[in-house]
């Protein structure tokens, strides 16, 4: 199978926010050439970490990439999940030959079989960014694999969605990545070439870190300020949604004040018993007046999305469920730029063409076995 990546392609939506231009990627199709093109103009440093690396033939794109400018000189620095990847020794060598710094995060490793049980269940490093020279960053629910990449090009053509930072604010992915990696005792790297002028940051846009100190909270906290503020429509994408109770209020609330509320879950899906411990929540949201939608197009969906207002906007890696409010380690840009809330509501709208409307008549036809396991699954939520 051939995963040949097209010419770099037009983003989906491109705004000023501040000093920076940020660009609205959808799917692999947008996302990973423009991620390519950026390390191959890599002149001093790369950070990049993603939750899946896979050497198979999209992950080998991007590890050729990496290694072709470590050779350059570029000090490069790679971090990437033990439960979500897979890569072969051989591969590893060959980045660490070349003077690429790996830290493989939280492996598990004098277990026997046990560990993976174990390891599914820990706090896990679930971010994906890339920064480039402390100018260019990228951030989203894009994993590296096959799965993301086009059906046209030999992938699973997964829907997601990316963002690009090119401006001052790209730092703020750099130090999140430097702090993750300094904590977790990453490999010594030569500090003197992240010695830059530190930017302040704009106001329009942030970037928010689950950590695994006091900070953890700050995705979710951003999310329910949001949804409590909104005064017309919140829009929503997520692949995987179990929100706390206290979100699920805030939803609840803002349509009952009127505030059209849509979320997009995934019916198709690579974990079917988060989907049916959501169908847990489908009775209340419904009541309450909350339009629910799955997505039914055939592909997967994994995107992390919102839109408040047509405004408040946030493209992530975190989903709304325990693990990732809670426990793993994620990244988000919250952007207040109405230009890209715009973009992204339109990303939105087009979507749910690919949908199907969840009506209470439904929900009642669910068969026992479906009902039973829904309400069995939303239980175990906080396991999931």
């Amino acid at each position: 199978m051939s995963v040949a990546l097209a010419p770099l392609p037009t983003p989906y939506a491109e705004s000023k926010v501040g000093p920076n231009r940020v660009s609205l990627l959808k799917d692999g199709h947008q996302a990973f050439p423009a991620m390519l093109a950026a390390i191959a103009a890599a002149k001093n440093t790369i950070c990049f970490e993603t939750y899946i690396l896979k050497d198979d033939e999209l992950g080998l794109r991007f590890i050729d990439a990496l290694i072709e400018r470590a050779k350059a000189g570029v000090e490069v620095l790679l971090m990437y999940d033990y439960w979500g990847s897979d890569v072969s020794a051989r591969t590893l060598g060959e980045l660490t030959q070349v003077g690429v710094k790996l830290l493989i995060f939280r492996p598990w490793k004098y277990l026997g079989s046990l560990s993976l049980a174990l390891s599914k269940v820990s706090r896990r490093n679930h971010r994906k960014s890339l920064t480039v020279d402390g100018e260019v960053g990228f951030t989203g629910g894009l994993n590296i694999s096959n799965d993301y990449a086009p059906v046209a090009e030999g992938g699973a053509g997964w829907r997601d969605t990316h963002v690009r930072i090119a401006g001052p604010d790209a730092q703020a992915l750099e130090k999140l990545f430097l702090t993750t990696w300094t904590n977790n005792k990453g490999p010594k790297f030569d500090f003197k070439r992240f010695e830059r002028r530190r930017y302040a940051g704009c106001e329009k846009l942030r970037v928010v870190g689950n950590d695994f100190a006091l900070d953890r909270k700050g995705i979710r906290r951003a999310y329910e300020d949001a949804f409590a503020k909104a005064k017309s429509r919140i829009c929503v994408t997520n692949a995987y949604f179990l929100p706390p109770a206290k979100m699920v209020r805030a939803l609840v609330l803002a349509a009952r004040r009127g505030v059209k509320v849509t979320v997009i879950l995934a019916a198709t899906t690579d974990v079917k018993i988060v989907l049916y411990a959501a169908r847990g929540l489908y009775p209340r949201l419904l009541k309450n007046g909350v339009d629910v939608r799955e997505w039914a197009s055939g592909r997967v969906l994994h995107a992390k999305t919102a839109v408040v207002d047509g405004i408040w906007a946030t493209v992530g890696s975190s989903n709304l469920d325990p693990m990732s409010l809670r426990q793993n380690l994620e990244v988000n840009a919250i952007l207040t730029e109405p230009s890209f809330g715009a973009a992204l509501e339109r990303m939105f709208v087009e979507d749910l063409e690919h949908c199907h409307r969840i009506t209470m008549d439904e929900v009642r036809q669910y068969g026992l076995f479906d009902r039973m396991l829904s309400w069995i699954a939303y239980r175990l939520r906080h396991w999931l």
